[in-house]
C-alpha cells in the first residue's frame, strides 16, 4: 500500500503535546533526519533513515526538514549575538592557555559563483610528556559573511569557550588583513603568529623565481633557510632574501619579499616555541576540510546562498559535539513560531467572525422590523404640512374644464393702437 496523500493542514490539540512542528515526522524522526543530512547528502540521508528506522521520506522532505532546522538554529544564534553585544555578560571560565586560528574556504553557489566561507577555530594549548606542544578540544564557527559581521557572529563561540577569560591567547594564521581585524575584535592582546607553513610557501616561491631567472641555489637551499627561520628567527633569512631580490630583480620576487618583511614581527618562531605556543594553523585547515568542504563541496554540489549558513551551523553543531543543544534550541524556536502563527490566525478568524456577525445582525434586524403605517409615512407627513385652501362663495362648480380663448380684445385701447 502506498503512502496516503496530504489533504490539508489544520490545528490538532495533540500537536503541541507531541511536539510536532511540520510535516508528517515526529520530533525524534526529524532530528535523526537532520542529523544524518548534516553528515551526508540529502539523498543518502533519506535512504539511511529508511534503513535504520523504517521511515520513508522524499529527498525534498529531507532537504526541507534539514534546512528548516538550520534556519531556526541560525535565528537563535543571531539573537544570542545581539544579546551578548548589548548585555556584555562575563564569559564562563575556560582554559588558561588558548589558541585561535582563522581561515577561509570557497563554496560553489547556484549560478557558478564561488564565495568564501570564513572559519574560526578555538583550542586549548597543551604539552605532552615529551614536551611537544599540541592543541586539543578544538571547536569551530563557520559562516558566509563579511569580515566585520563574521567577527560578531563568532562571539557566541568565543564566549562559550571563555576566550576572553583565558590568561594567554595566541592567534596562528596566515597574513590576510581580515584576520587581523578578527583578532582585534576578540583578543587584541593575543600573540600573533604567522603560520609557519604559510611563510615557508612564500620562501619556496621566491626560490622558484630565482631559479627561473637563471640563479643557482643548492639542492637543500629551502630546507636550510626554513631551519634557520624556525630556530634562529627571521632577521638573517630576510637579509638573505633581500640579497637574492637585488641579484635577480623581479616584481614577483619583490612582492613576496615585501609580504614577509611586513610580517617580520609575527615570525619570531624561536620565541614562540620557547613560550609553548604552536606555530602552525593546522586546526583551522582541518576545520575547513572536515567542517566545510566535506559537506558543502561534494561532487556536483551547488548551493543557494540562503542555504549555506543554515548548513554550516549544523556542521558546526555535529563537529563541535554540540548537536543536542543546537537541536533543542532549534526545536523550541520552531514550536514558538508555530504557536505564534496559530494564535495570529485565530485572532484573524475571530475578527472576521465578529464583523460577519455584525453584518448579518444588521440585516436580520432590518428584516424583522414591522412595516411603517401609511399615516406615518414620509409622503403622508409631507402632505399634512401643506395648508388646505377654502373655496370662495362665488365659486362655480359648472366651469368647463377647457376654456375657449376670446375672439376680440377686451380692452378697446388695444384695437385703436393696432389701427
Amino acid at each position: 500500500m502506498g503512502p496516503v496523500p496530504n489533504v490539508g493542514e489544520a490545528f490538532f490539540p495533540l500537536d503541541e503535546e507531541l511536539g510536532l512542528v511540520s510535516g508528517g515526522l515526529t520530533p525524534r524522526g526529524e532530528e535523526l533526519l537532520a542529523r544524518l543530512a548534516s553528515w551526508m547528502p540529502f539523498e543518502s540521508a533519506q535512504e539511511l533513515l529508511e534503513e535504520l528506522v523504517g521511515v520513508r521520506v522524499s529527498k525534498a522532505t529531507a532537504r526541507r526538514a534539514t534546512l528548516a532546522t538550520g534556519m531556526a538554529g541560525l535565528a537563535v544564534w543571531e539573537a544570542e549575538v545581539e544579546r551578548l553585544k548589548q548585555e556584555a555578560p562575563q564569559a564562563p571560565d575556560g582554559a588558561d592557555k588558548q589558541v585561535m586560528s582563522g581561515d577561509g574556504a570557497f563554496v560553489h553557489l547556484v549560478g557558478g559563483e564561488w564565495v568564501e566561507v570564513k572559519t574560526l577555530t578555538i583550542g586549548e594549548v597543551t604539552r605532552n610528556s615529551r614536551g611537544e606542544v599540541g592543541i586539543q578540544q578544538v571547536s569551530s564557527c563557520s559562516r558566509l559573511a563579511e569580515a566585520s559581521r563574521f567577527a560578531e557572529t563568532a562571539l557566541v563561540e568565543t564566549h562559550r569557550r571563555g576566550l576572553e577569560q583565558a590568561t594567554a591567547v595566541c592567534a596562528v594564521q596566515d597574513g590576510a588583513e581580515w584576520l587581523q581585524g578578527l583578532v582585534d575584535y576578540h583578543r587584541a592582546d593575543a600573540v600573533r603568529i604567522l603560520d609557519f607553513a604559510h611563510a615557508a610557501e612564500y620562501i619556496n616561491e621566491i626560490g622558484q623565481v630565482v631559479r627561473t631567472a637563471g640563479g643557482r641555489l643548492p639542492p637543500l637551499w629551502l630546507e636550510g633557510v626554513l631551519h634557520r627561520l624556525k630556530h634562529q628567527g627571521p632577521q638573517r633569512v630576510l637579509k638573505h632574501l633581500s640579497w637574492l631580490a637585488a641579484r635577480y630583480p623581479s616584481s614577483a620576487l619583490q612582492e613576496k619579499l615585501t609580504y614577509l618583511q611586513k610580517r617580520e614581527a609575527h615570525m619570531q618562531y624561536p620565541t614562540y616555541q620557547q613560550a609553548g605556543w604552536p606555530i602552525g594553523s593546522g586546526s583551522v585547515e582541518s576545520a575547513n576540510k572536515v567542517g566545510v568542504s566535506a559537506r558543502l563541496k561534494g561532487a556536483g554540489m551547488r548551493w543557494e546562498r540562503q542555504n549555506v549558513n543554515p548548513m554550516l551551523l549544523l556542521r558546526n553543531a555535529v563537529c563541535n559535539r554540540q548537536w543536542n543543544q543546537t537541536w533543542r534550541a532549534s526545536l523550541a524556536h520552531r514550536q514558538e513560531l508555530r504557536t505564534s502563527r496559530r494564535q495570529a490566525d485565530s485572532q484573524q478568524r475571530l475578527t472576521r467572525a465578529f464583523w460577519t456577525l455584525v453584518f448579518w445582525g444588521a440585516r436580520v434586524s432590518g428584516l424583522s422590523r414591522p412595516p411603517v403605517p401609511a399615516s406615518t409615512s414620509t409622503m403622508a407627513q409631507a402632505c399634512a404640512k401643506q395648508p388646505t385652501r377654502r373655496l370662495g362663495a362665488g365659486y362655480s362648480w359648472h366651469k368647463p374644464f377647457l376654456r375657449r380663448p376670446p375672439s376680440s380684445p377686451t380692452v378697446p385701447g388695444e384695437v385703436c393702437a393696432k389701427k
